[in-house]
């Protein structure tokens, strides 16, 4: 005779096979001795119409153990492996920011120039409203455009962010560029990109702004101690700059982003700004894989770091994915890495990388003897007319 229990269970099971939700739209049968099966189904399977009470159920509180999680200088807690949000089509944004929350991500990597913000909100908030997690659990990240500079237009800036994601607060907060452009107001264009006006888009130019970058640190500092972002970065800083800036900051940098990849692997600078008490994050982890639907020759030329014979010895020996050999080269030197996927077991490979594989310190050698010191995001590219040497 059944119990109540797993009577529920069963008509749960019936529940989610009439919804056709894989794994278990098919015949598979459920343990109903195994409660953790019972709340995986319940939590990832259930539409959104059938979580009323998820606020009232078993909370699952071991997501941390899937990926490292580092300290920040200041305290904070961040994963080693986050989801990018850049390129995230905005029609399926929403739903991907759930899918990745319910596999277990807490780090969202955002920014203002990606178009897309009012849709990462859209998804971290329905999560929250379902119970899937706690606002205070997430690592929310977004950055700074270029166009706003200028520190009257800093907490403008990030004011719009947190408006458009329909939060209180940024967990952390990047000047995305050390590049100060002309600002362009929200009601011309936005997010304005490479964009200063109709005058300088006819002569294919772009017009700065005179602001030093230790002035719009300054603005920053300011939106930490109003309580709007919790933690300052800064992203694509050369080091002579990080230097200049870790002298003049009150409040030091948690976290600089950089592209770093085997085919650029920055090790002494890593290696300093981690001596420095500063969380290195590395975009682009797979090399020339994000640039080559955006135009870039550079890229399309590169043979893809998937395919690399190094890289997929690795892989073969240790029976994992050639972008999981890719991550864990960062992670398991510390670094924080922010891949992104459309797809729920690539995500859930991605998160997993550290469990599922360790590297020899020759294998880490071995892939760091690809660099070629080949960048693939380059300000001086931007535009002909107007260089930005911010690497050279």
């Amino acid at each position: 005779m059944q119990s109540k229990f797993e009577e529920h269970l069963l008509r749960i099971h019936s529940v989610l096979l009439s919804y056709h939700h894989p794994p278990y739209s098919h015949s598979k049968s459920i343990n109903t001795g195994t409660i953790q099966g019972f709340w995986y189904i319940v939590r990832y399977n259930t539409p959104r119409s059938q979580k009323k009470t998820a606020k009232n159920s078993l909370r699952f509180t071991d997501y941390n153990k899937m990926a490292s999680v580092a300290t920040l200088n200041n305290g904070n807690k961040m994963p080693l492996v986050g989801l990018g949000c850049w390129k995230i089509p905005n029609e399926t944004c929403a739903q991907q920011i759930y899918d990745a929350i319910s596999v277990g991500y807490r780090v969202f990597d955002g920014a203002e120039d990606y178009g897309n913000e009012k849709e990462v909100g859209e998804g971290i908030r329905n999560a929250i409203k379902d119970g899937l997690v706690k606002r205070e659990e997430l690592c929310v990240v977004s950055k700074l455009w270029n166009s706003y500079h200028h520190p009257k237009n800093v907490k403008l800036a990030l004011k719009r962010t947190l408006s458009d994601m329909g939060l209180d607060y940024l967990d952390l907060f990047y000047i995305h560029f050390p590049i100060a452009l002309k600002p362009v107001s929200f009601e011309e264009k936005y997010p304005p990109g490479l964009y200063t006006g109709e005058a300088d888009a006819k002569a294919g130019v772009l017009s700065e702004e005179p602001v030093p970058i230790l002035d719009t640190y300054r603005a920053l500092e300011e939106c930490v101690e109003e309580g709007l972002i919790k933690s300052i970065g800064v992203s694509n800083f050369s080091g002579s700059l990080m230097l200049d800036l870790l002298r003049g900051a009150r409040i030091p940098p948690a976290a600089l982003q950089i592209e770093l990849h085997p085919y650029l692997t920055q090790e002494r600078y890593v290696k300093w700004v981690q001596s420095k008490g500063v969380q290195v994050v590395a975009y682009s982890s797979f090399g020339p894989q994000s640039f080559v639907d955006i135009g870039s020759e550079v890229a399309k030329a590169t043979p893809p770091l998937f395919e690399h014979a190094v890289v997929k010895k690795i892989a073969d020996k240790h029976g994992v994915s050639t972008s999981q050999v890719l991550l864990r080269w960062a992670t398991q030197q510390k670094i924080a890495v922010i891949p992104k996927s459309s797809k729920k077991e690539r995500l859930r490979q991605n998160l997993l990388v550290d469990q599922e594989v360790t590297l020899t310190e020759s294998e880490i050698k071995e892939i760091s003897g690809l660099n070629k010191n080949l960048r693939f995001n380059d300000p001086f590219t931007w535009s002909e007319k107007t260089p930005f040497p911010i690497f050279d």
